[in-house]
């Protein structure tokens, strides 16, 4: 499935400063380590070293939080965006 990735701005120096990426993947799971495959060492900014994602990073398919639908293992469908949001604080 053809996915587009929308890569938040800390992370574009992984991507060669791009702001979406498209992508091959069926699965958050294999969406993450495509990401890596094409962008090595984004993968350790996004997971921590179970491979779970970092907590301070919400992931959303299509506007929807995975931690509603099945987490990693949410499965995409060809046209879906996925959007890398880090987590904000404020005081």
């Amino acid at each position: 499935m053809s996915i587009q990735v929308l890569i938040p701005t800390p992370l574009q120096k992984f991507t060669a400063d791009q702001s979406s990426v498209d992508l091959e993947a069926g699965t958050v799971e294999e969406m993450l380590q495509a990401l890596d495959v094409h962008f090595p060492g984004i993968l350790a900014r996004l997971t921590d070293d179970n491979g779970k994602l970092r907590r301070f990073l919400n992931v959303y398919v299509n506007s929807e939080d995975i931690r509603f639908l099945d987490h990693q293992a949410t499965v995409l469908s060809d046209g879906d965006e996925v959007s890398i949001v880090p987590a904000v604080a404020g005081g």
